[in-house]
């Protein structure tokens, strides 16, 4: 399979490129040239898979020649060893939807299912080249902890994680700062996430410095992130797969990247009917999806701290997509964005996202009821996150079979639960542990220079 970039679609990337990049060297995304479609047969054929069977069918066709199927499907077994469950997420039922548990691996969000694998692909690679490479990364919470346990203590990589201080759960920062292995760094950026996210993109397009510290990025722009997680989409449709009935994805989203990985499941052949993005307050695309405006405000701090973001990097996918691929339109869309903040999407265009998304918003005081009535009449705790996802349903009404993405556990944040039931979300027992280790990390001013001087020092 051949990738270019959204800001180019003359040159020719191959998987390796684009999952040791992460972002094309013009500022631009990564996408495939053209896709494979599985057809009704094929979908038959895949419907009664183990999610690791599934995985090795779905994921082979994108990496080309980067390893065998042999070495690939080790690698998936690999990755997946480590989750809580057998089957790595889990199906429940609460009320009148599907609840998709993706927070059984090691740092309880849905980042694991794609990380795990992604430091298994840089282990192999690294391996193999016999290269050093330096993983920088901006998290708003969940995407740090579980970048470090993916790629804590392997060769030959190093990785910098910038959080934004103080705006994340006390949680989500010891799972990313209790760690000894010498090849993690902890930044906490004086800003906040967009500050961390925009720091990172600038240091990939500084060429000479990106070379000279031999940079990659697993942020959820990176390619190899939205295929894994397309992969839930398909085992979760095929565990409710209803003839009769349409099947709708509900997803709390900042980044606009998990939902984007079902959209590509759907591209591909699986016939799912809307996505429900889901945000908090901080709602540039719930104003995007649902009047065109996609129009950047300052970001407000909220107990949904992983969807505090105003500028969603995938997004950009999409709007090459709806630009039937053309590159410049696109520059000229992320342009306005960079310069003016804001962005109109046409009613033309507007319509065509609509086939496929709806979306809803959600505030703080809704977030709060929607816990608190989900854990009095089913028994049964969502995060503040996951809350958004379930609570989506109820302003979007729509027929079929409905499936909330419950993004992260909710020990994760245990202030946010306090406060809506007043009782105390634990930890799994094989995590207590953070709550008393020493934390390691540095804070540094929201300053591009100082923050490359303190990685160079470090590579």
């Amino acid at each position: 399979m051949d990738y270019i970039s959204t800001r180019n679609s003359s040159n020719s990337f191959k998987f390796e490129d684009v999952f040791i990049k992460g972002l094309a060297d013009d500022g631009g995304l990564f996408v495939p040239k053209s896709l494979h479609k599985y057809s009704q047969k094929d979908l038959v054929e895949f419907k009664n898979l183990e999610y690791k069977e599934l995985a090795k069918k779905i994921i082979n066709p994108f990496i080309g020649d980067f390893m065998s199927k042999h070495d690939l499907s080790k690698i998936i077994d690999k990755s997946y060893s480590v989750f809580r469950k057998k089957n790595v997420v889990e199906i429940v039922k609460i009320g009148d939807r599907s609840v998709l548990e993706l927070f059984h691996g090691p740092t309880l969000a849905f980042k694991d299912v794609a990380m795990q694998l992604l430091g298994n692909f840089y282990e192999y690679y690294l391996n193999n080249e016999n290269k050093k490479i330096n993983i920088v990364v901006a998290t708003s919470g969940d995407t740090g902890a579980a970048a470090i346990d993916a790629i804590k203590g392997k060769k030959n990589v190093n990785i910098f994680v910038l959080h934004p201080n103080n705006r994340i759960s006390s949680v989500q920062r010891r799972l990313m700062t209790t760690g000894k292995e010498k090849n993690v760094f902890n930044i906490a950026v004086e800003g906040s996430f967009d500050d961390c996210q925009n720091l990172v993109k600038e240091m990939f397009t500084d060429k000479i410095f990106a070379n000279e510290i031999k940079m990659s990025g697993v942020n959820s722009i990176n390619w190899a992130r939205i295929i894994a997680q397309s992969i839930y989409y398909f085992y979760t449709y095929f565990l409710i797969e209803d003839n009769k009935e349409p099947i709708n994805f509900s997803v709390p989203t900042g980044n606009f990247g998990d939902v984007y990985a079902g959209y590509l499941a759907k591209k591909i052949g699986l016939p799912i009917n809307k996505f429900v993005v889901a945000t908090n307050q901080n709602d540039i695309l719930h104003r995007a999806i649902t009047n065109g405006a996609y129009n950047v405000e300052n970001v407000a701090e909220t107990i949904s701290p992983s969807m505090d973001i105003q500028i969603a990097s995938n997004f950009e996918r999409l709007i090459f997509d709806l630009n039937e691929h053309n590159d410049k339109k696109t520059i000229d869309v992320m342009k306005s964005i960079k310069e003016r903040g804001k962005y109109a999407i046409q009613k033309e265009n507007l319509d065509k996202i609509n086939v496929d998304f709806l979306s809803a918003r959600m505030d703080e005081n809704e977030i709060l009821s929607t816990i608190k009535n989900v854990y009095e009449k089913f028994d049964k705790v969502l995060d503040p996150h996951s809350a958004i996802g379930y609570g989506a349903f109820d302003k979007v009404k729509l027929k079929g079979n409905n499936i909330v993405l419950a993004t992260a556990h909710p020990s994760k944040f245990p202030d946010a639960i306090e406060k809506a039931i007043n009782i105390k979300a634990e930890l799994p027992d094989e995590l207590t542990f953070i709550l008393d280790e020493k934390e390691n990390y540095d804070i540094i001013d929201n300053n591009l220079n100082k923050i490359k001087k303190y990685i160079k020092e470090r590579t």
